[in-house]
């Protein structure tokens, strides 16, 4: 008998609505309108990355979205760097969740996993002050053993696969590989002790079949479905995706 997955949840991340405002000036398009949206159509959570040259989402941004999601019962998720700055922010508006993630200053997205092994003693110390601040926490990681075991070796209660890689290789014609790898990542994680969720460059197709995965329990999209609301609205374009990733779990 096959046993139904536990549903499986969508994140939001509203950072390039604050792109588009920031390409222009002034206050519109509004990122904490957005993730009212996202909610009202269906979303489990909104994603926020702080960058350090606040080239999207800004200082008043995270106010407003924690204001917004303390209010509506939604967890806020803040993505950031490991530094000390954006320690002391986090610890400063306690977020349900904080994602760790790489960051340099040159890159247009967000490249790479996080290196845990590498900087295992200074993240340990993260974890763990976040953690007993109350943030659920979470490391941004490629899909590689050594990484995964690190971050269960630290302490962190999540890890979220980047899955970039895999959706420009499909993107390509291929991919095989690369799914191969976030599946046995995911199964990995799970075997520690992990939460598992998987994130960057998603659309549609990829988001049904990662979501598929069974050790999977949360995806965080933003770029595809910031780009999707131009043409369809982002009402629709979050209630497709909640609908996409539904029946793709149901179906697993």
């Amino acid at each position: 008998m096959k046993v139904a997955l536990e549903p499986i949840r969508l994140g939001v991340n509203i950072d390039h609505v604050a792109t588009v405002r920031n390409a222009r000036g002034g206050a519109h398009p509004d990122p904490v309108r957005a993730a009212q949206l996202a909610v009202t159509a269906g979303a489990d959570g909104i994603t926020a990355h702080l960058r350090e040259d606040r080239r999207h989402i800004t200082d008043a941004d995270i106010i407003g979205l924690s204001e917004l999601c303390r209010s509506s019962g939604v967890p806020l998720n803040l993505e950031m760097a490991a530094t000390d700055e954006m320690r002391g922010i986090a610890l400063r508006h306690r977020p349900h969740a904080v994602c760790i993630v790489p960051e340099r200053r040159e890159e247009r997205t967000t490249e790479g996993g996080l290196d845990v092994v590498s900087g295992r003693e200074r993240l340990a110390g993260l974890v763990a002050e976040l953690a007993g601040a109350g943030s659920r926490v979470s490391l941004f990681i490629a899909a590689d053993p050594d990484q995964v075991r690190a971050s269960a070796d630290i302490g962190a209660q999540v890890v979220e696969l980047h899955t970039g890689a895999w959706c420009e290789a499909v993107r390509e014609g291929a991919g095989e590989a690369e799914f191969a790898a976030l599946a046995a990542a995911a199964d990995q994680a799970h075997d520690l002790g992990l939460e598992v969720h998987a994130g960057h460059g998603l659309d549609f197709d990829t988001a049904a079949q990662i979501a598929r995965l069974r050790p999977i329990r949360e995806l965080n999209i933003g770029h595809f479905l910031i780009g999707e609301a131009v043409f369809i609205g982002l009402e629709a374009a979050v209630g497709r995706m909640r609908q996409v990733i539904g029946e793709a779990r149901a179906g697993a």
